[in-house]
């Protein structure tokens, strides 16, 4: 599975990614996690201490790297460089393990482990920028989407930033997060829009932080032509398991059994329509 996972700030598609990736490593299946969005939190999602924490460098910051593999210092102006630099040692090489917290996982390449990488942003703000820094993070995640062994699932800004064409032609499904409000589903509408001129053909839809049924026949009836797969309720566990830095996978209980009902909703969505 390659899960890209999207929607407004703030609406909780962090610890939605945190928890799948738990959960696939649970069954003992290889994850690469990736923290796609510039405002990375995906780490903290996991339970990584701050030391942990600043042992990982953005991809994207690594100027030395992307220099050797594209020919191109980061930040410079004009010049050459290579459009389809080396990345498949990436994954590997640039990743933080974060082994089998809550999951059962092992050491890095075993059975059951997370790896975690995070992407960073180039610096130009263009997003059809072909700055050295840009092309390398998008060869990256084409590579990531394409692999065949492992699990991968992409904490994605709304702004998809990363994904190109070929990269969501390979992605199993495209998720956004949603929480009951106007607001973000205008956002989740915006973000369709531009998954489908991706090449997108179904988007889907999760309901965080609802109160109660209504606010799910509330996203229910607003998110048109998206397909619904679940929904989490608002939990004070995640805020308490935030407050103290530890991981929602291992504090909050609930949730987590509602993140694997969606788990298995895309699953079986996806079975029907490759059997289409």
């Amino acid at each position: 599975m390659k899960i890209a996972i999207t929607g407004k700030g703030g609406v909780g598609k962090t610890t939605i990614a945190a928890v799948l990736s738990h959960l696939y490593a649970a069954q003992g299946r290889n994850v690469i996690a990736v923290d796609a969005d510039p405002d990375a939190n995906l780490a903290s999602a996991f339970g990584l201490s701050d030391e942990e924490r600043r042992l990982i460098r953005p991809i994207a910051e690594m100027n030395d790297l992307i220099e050797e593999r594209t020919g191109a210092r980061p930040g410079g102006i004009g010049g050459v460089f290579k459009l389809n630099p080396r990345v498949d040692d990436i994954p590997q090489s640039c990743s933080f393990n974060v082994g089998g917290r809550g999951a059962g996982g092992g050491a890095v390449g075993g059975a059951g482990g997370i790896k975690l990488l995070v992407m960073g942003r180039s610096k130009e703000a263009a997003s059809g920028c072909y700055c050295p820094e840009g092309v390398f993070l998008k060869r990256l995640l084409k590579h990531l989407v394409m692999e065949k062994e492992h699990v991968v699932v992409l904490d994605m800004e709304a702004g998809i930033e990363h994904l190109t064409r070929g990269t969501t032609e390979a992605v199993d499904a495209f998720v956004v997060v949603v929480e009951p409000g106007r607001r973000s589903i205008q956002t989740a509408l915006t973000v369709r829009d531009m998954a489908k001129g991706l090449g997108v053909k179904d988007v889907f839809v999760v309901a965080n932080k609802v109160r109660g049924p209504q606010d799910v026949e509330f996203v229910r009836s607003s998110i048109e032509d998206m397909e619904f797969v679940g929904a989490v309720g608002f939990s004070a566990d995640i805020v308490d398991a935030d407050l103290k830095g530890i991981a929602p996978f291992e504090r909050a209980a609930g949730v987590v059994a509602e993140i694997l009902k969606i788990k298995d909703a895309i699953e079986q969505k996806q079975k029907q329509k490759s059997g289409r």
